[in-house]
Parts: structure tokens; sequence; C-alpha cells
């Protein structure tokens, strides 16, 4: 196990399913830059999100990897974002609901005009459970979002009082 320093959190969004901090149904998900080259998210899935009694649904799952990992290429490139060509998700164990769980996204492959990387979805107890793969079209933010990047209510960063400082991995 090593400890990853933050270096940086990434911005959220008022209604994004994925980060949005006013989307009463969202994952309200925050994103972590690591010293490693490495993004880390963190999320509590509750129970809006269950498929089965107490599991998180498999397309949250998928939901959540494809987010952090087509985030990642903001460590490198911060004006750029990851539009899904294809992602490919490997589930190995049931997500539960109610607790904090941590998603690790990298950047495997980055040409000028695509990139790919893995992501996790890591348990309490460190187990992996869903891993996934993507490939993703590098585009500007301002040509995929239908909003002004300097209205500072749609995409800013949100400093939170439980904001980690480190994560151990």
């Amino acid at each position: 196990m090593m400890r990853h320093l933050v270096t940086k959190k990434q911005q959220n969004s008022k209604s994004c399913l994925v980060c949005g901090l006013q989307n009463d149904f969202g994952l309200h998900t925050s994103f972590y830059e690591l010293d490693s080259g490495e993004l880390m998210a963190l999320f509590r899935p509750r129970k809006e999100h269950q498929s089965y009694p107490g599991r998180l649904h498999g397309g949250l799952s998928s939901t959540i990897l494809d987010e952090t990992i087509g985030r990642a290429i903001m460590i490198t490139h911060p004006d750029q974002f990851g539009v899904t060509v294809e992602i490919t998700v490997r589930f190995k164990k049931p997500v539960p609901l109610d607790i904090d769980l941590r998603v690790i996204g990298r950047i495997t492959k980055d040409s000028s005009r695509f990139f790919e990387g893995t992501g996790e979805i890591i348990l309490a107890d460190g187990t992996i459970a869903v891993e996934g793969h993507g490939k993703y079209l590098k585009m500007p933010l301002e040509k995929i979002a239908e909003y002004d990047q300097g209205d500072e209510e749609n995409w800013r960063v949100i400093d939170l009082p439980d904001d980690p400082e480190f994560f151990d991995f």
C-alpha cells in the first residue's frame, strides 16, 4: 500500500448525474488528481441508485467508471474531456450502498485525437468490485457543454470540509 497525495481537485457542476451537487438523484461525486498521475473519485451510492436491494445498479457502476476514466485526461490536458467511443466493464463483486466508495482512473494511451484508459471501483476493504477499459475522443469542454465556462455556478471547484489530502492504496 502506498500513500498518494492529492495535487488538485476537479470541478463539479450543478446538474450532472455523476458530479452534479444539486442533482437530487445524482451520485454527488468528487474527483481528485493524484501525484501518481491517476484520478480518484469519491462517492456514496444511496437507495435511489440500487438495482437489487442493497446493491448499486450495474449501469451506474459503468457510469461512474466511464466518468472517472474520461476525466482523467484533464490531468494532462486541463481543457479537454473524454467523449466515450467504447467502454468495456467487468463486474467482479456486488457494489453495496450507503458506504463511501473510491474509483480510480488512469490514462493508458494518449494520441492527438483519442485516448484510452482503465479504472476500478474499489470497495472499503480494498478489493476491486468493478473494472473498466474505455476509448475516448478528446474534445474541448466548450464544444461538448452547453454552458458558459465563465459561469461559476455550473462548473467550478467546490471545496468541502472533508476533502482528503491523500489516499492510501
